[in-house]
């Protein structure tokens, strides 16, 4: 293979350099099927690289904003405060690294950073998951049950953010203990739960992960919004000081598209990344190579920059909570101002 002048005999096996050695095992890689060119490595790189500082700033700017503002700390926003923090914190310990890892094409920080980064980028994404799983059910709650004391809606919603977090740990320490393992995913710049493996360990794990943190949500999800929406359509008659008759039909229309685009955002950030690890895990090999792979997970690291816009710009300009309404005689009170979410005084 290599034509050298040497002293050995005509037949000894002659050894490349390390140079030559290196670029043989780069040609390689580059001729594994699946595998990501430098051209998806920079593009992954310059993608990661939005989303790193969209999603830092913006959910930073959410921190502020609540930090600042006195009137804006109520039990039921503590949950937006939760979700914002880990999605700062899925910026700082995961996109930076994958970032970098895109930039290198190569992952850098070992197995044991892998692990790490699994395992951290595992509990911040589903701490996000459930805490907005538990803001629909606060708002449902809110507008159509009981009203309860001051002190009892900070109990409660404390207790919610500290359920988001055990319940990320009860499912994301388990890899860490043998109930399948974190390591390398897709092209090798990133880490996650090893899909792949077909261990009756591993695919039961991940069926797990699948159901009760991804599809329960959901479901939630849509009960709680669907029972809003429902409520909101009764609420008609609903008499507003200073608006024109036309509101109810307007404000419907607000309270629909903050739902679909709550759902919808779900849907877009979570749901392909979970329907990929049950076709590696499930599907016959070779189903999801590592350059498609790559895909869902980009799109899951986006709803850092998702999240802010839609809970809470959004928020912002809905009429979600009727703030200066006469009681409704369907819903048979006006909420109170300590549990409407984000309320300025325009």
């Amino acid at each position: 293979m290599y034509e050298k002048k040497t002293n050995l005999p005509p037949n000894s096996p002659i050894l490349p350099t390390p140079l030559e050695y290196l670029s043989f095992c780069r040609h390689l890689v580059d001729h594994i099927p699946g595998a990501l060119s430098q051209a998806g490595h920079t593009a992954a790189a310059v993608f990661l690289g939005f989303v790193l500082v969209l999603g830092f700033f913006g959910n930073f700017l959410v921190l502020l904003v609540f930090s600042r503002f006195s009137g804006l700390r109520t039990p039921a926003n503590l949950l937006l405060v939760n979700i914002s923090i880990s999605d700062m914190l899925v910026c700082i310990f995961g996109t930076s690294l994958s970032f970098s890892a895109s930039v290198r094409g190569r992952w850098l920080t070992g197995s044991y950073g892998c692990k790490w980064y699994g395992f951290s980028n595992a509990l911040f994404g589903i701490v996000s998951l459930v805490s907005l799983a538990l803001l629909s059910f606060e708002r449902y709650s809110v507008l159509l049950c009981k009203q309860q004391s001051d002190s009892c809606q900070y109990r409660r919603a404390w207790l919610a953010v500290a359920a988001s977090w055990l319940y990320s740990l009860v499912w994301t320490v388990p890899p860490l203990l043998g109930w399948s393992s974190y390591g390398l995913e897709g092209p090798g710049t990133t880490c996650s739960v090893q899909w792949h493996q077909r261990s009756a360990t591993a695919r039961s794990y991940v069926s797990c992960l699948f159901v009760f943190c991804l599809l329960l949500p959901l479901v939630l999800m849509f009960f709680c919004y669907g029972k809003i929406l429902l409520a909101v359509r009764k609420c008609g008659c609903l008499q507003v000081t200073g608006i024109n008759s036309t509101y109810p039909d307007w404000r419907e229309g607000r309270v629909l598209l903050m739902v679909v685009t709550m759902v919808t955002g779900y849907l877009l950030c979570w749901m392909p990344y979970g329907v990929v690890a049950m076709l590696a895990s499930f599907g016959r090999l070779g189903l999801v190579p590592p350059a498609a792979s790559l895909i869902p997970s980009l799109l899951a690291k986006t709803s850092t920059v998702i999240n802010p816009f839609i809970y809470v710009v959004l928020n912002r300009t809905s009429c979600f909570w009727p703030i200066h309404c006469k009681p409704c005689r369907w819903l048979g009170r006006k909420i109170p101002a300590d549990q409407q979410f984000l309320k300025y005084s325009d």
